[in-house]
C-alpha cells in the first residue's frame, strides 16, 4: 500500500515492502513541497517501479485537493498568501506598453494567454466561495496590504 509521507519540507510517495522478514520503505517519488500527484508523477513511478500496483485515483483524491486553510500560521497557508501577494505585485508592475515593446510577439501572446487563464481560474474560485456563501460571512477581509472588499 502506497502512502504520502512528509520529511522536512517535502512530501514523498512511499510504499512498504517486505524483504527478508523486515519491512522497508521504498521511496517512489518526491512530490515536492505540496503533496500533488500529477500525470508526470504517475508516468515516472509506473516506469521506474512497474511491479508496484497503486490505486492512483484514491491517492489523487486524497492528496491533490488537500490544503489545510484552517490554521493561518500553517506553512501551506503562509506560502499560499505569500505567492498570491507576490503575484499581485508582479501583475501590478506589468503594463501593456511593456508587452508591445517585447521583441518576441510569442512572449507577449503567452503572457496574455496566461493572464486570461488566471482570470478564469480566479472567477471560478470566487464563484465556488460565493456559492457556499463564504464570501457573505466576510464583508471585508483584512490583510497585511489592506482591506479587500467585494465589488457590487
Amino acid at each position: 500500500m502506497a502512502f504520502v509521507r512528509r520529511k522536512g519540507n517535502a512530501y514523498y510517495l512511499v510504499h512498504n515492502v517486505r524483504r527478508g522478514g523486515k519491512v522497508q520503505q521504498l521511496h517512489l517519488a518526491r512530490l515536492g513541497d505540496r503533496a500533488r500527484i500529477t500525470d508526470q508523477v504517475v508516468r515516472e513511478v509506473s516506469k521506474k517501479h512497474p511491479f508496484v500496483e497503486l490505486n492512483w485515483r484514491a491517492l489523487r483524491e486524497q492528496w491533490n485537493n488537500q490544503v489545510d486553510l484552517a490554521d493561518p500560521r500553517s506553512p501551506a497557508v503562509q506560502k499560499l498568501v505569500h505567492s498570491l501577494r507576490s503575484l499581485n505585485m508582479d501583475l501590478a508592475d506589468l503594463y501593456p506598453p511593456v508587452l508591445r515593446l517585447s521583441e518576441s510577439p510569442a512572449v507577449a501572446n503567452e503572457l496574455l494567454v496566461q493572464l486570461r487563464l488566471l482570470n478564469s481560474t480566479i472567477q471560478v474560485k470566487l464563484d465556488q466561495f460565493r456559492s457556499r456563501n463564504d464570501l457573505k460571512r466576510i464583508p471585508g477581509v483584512a490583510g497585511a496590504l489592506g482591506v479587500a472588499r467585494r465589488r457590487s
